[in-house]
């Protein structure tokens, strides 16, 4: 029996993605995956229904949890608070209750200045990331005040240290951490645990990067201090097994920042 048994977690943007040695090779799925090993029943979201089909189909075959995949897109122009409230209305419908929110899903365009940013290329990184934070928050806030459940949302170095050419991927993460301090203040009297993470992990994405564009990524990607990335599962998602454990000490509302899966600080 593992630590989450009973429990049920929706994690925001966890489509299955490997790396060229089998791993996971996205937050999202290395997150869904620890949380499985600790027998947690999952409900997974994404905008690719073939990606989230296929982690729904490897999660339930090798650790035999229960996952509710369902496409949902937060996004400019759409009824997004409907898309928040169906996917937490079919987790309640499916498995009756909400210990754990994670908020993972984010697009932007980065690589991009803010002069040639465009209002579209603002509003994916705002709609996908922070919109969409905020709306699952307040749709599960009842259902988490119920289980004294978690809300663990995803920030960045981005937004920390200014890194060129991400404005709008910045600006998304530096609201959801404001969002989330704000969380912490007024729901812990519910009981409700809020952490963000800003992690830098290894992913497909940065390695088929890297192959396509050695240059700008040598360029623009810096080895974190402990001399490796983040591992989505055994290090990001460990931490987030961590944050749901209403026994963990750490402060509510503090920004932690994985370096390199070495360790954790505020």
């Amino acid at each position: 029996m593992g630590f989450l048994t009973g429990k049920t977690a929706i994690i925001t943007g966890a489509g299955y993605a490997v790396l060229s040695n089998g791993k996971c090779g996205s937050i999202g799925y290395g997150i869904a995956t620890a949380y499985a090993k600790e027998g947690a029943n999952l409900v997974i979201t994404g905008r690719n229904v073939e990606k989230l089909n296929k982690a729904k189909e490897e999660i339930e075959r090798l650790y035999g949890v229960k996952v509710l995949a369902l496409q949902a897109d937060i996004s400019a122009g759409s009824n997004n608070e409907e898309t928040a409230l169906m996917v937490v209305n079919e987790t309640i419908k499916q498995f009756g209750r909400i210990d754990v929110l994670i908020n993972n899903a984010q697009a932007s365009a980065s690589g991009v200045t803010i002069q040639d940013h465009t209002t579209a290329q603002f509003d994916l990184a705002m709609y996908s990331g922070l919109y969409a934070t905020f709306y699952y928050m307040k749709a599960c806030y009842p259902y988490l005040k119920e289980t004294k459940g978690s809300i663990i949302n995803f920030a960045s170095g981005a937004g920390l240290f200014g890194n060129y050419g991400q404005c709008s991927y910045a600006a998304a993460k530096e609201g959801i951490r404001g969002l989330s301090r704000v969380a912490a203040t007024e729901w812990a009297k519910d009981g409700i645990n809020t952490n963000v993470i800003c992690p830098l992990a290894w992913t497909s994405q940065l390695e088929n990067f890297e192959k396509a564009y050695p240059e700008a990524f040598k360029a623009n990607v810096k080895m974190p201090p402990a001399g490796h990335f983040g591992d989505p599962e055994t290090e990001i998602g460990r931490v987030c097994v961590q944050l749901a454990n209403p026994d963990f000490k750490y402060l509510n509302g503090e920004t932690l920042t994985l370096e390199g899966g070495m360790g954790l600080r505020p």
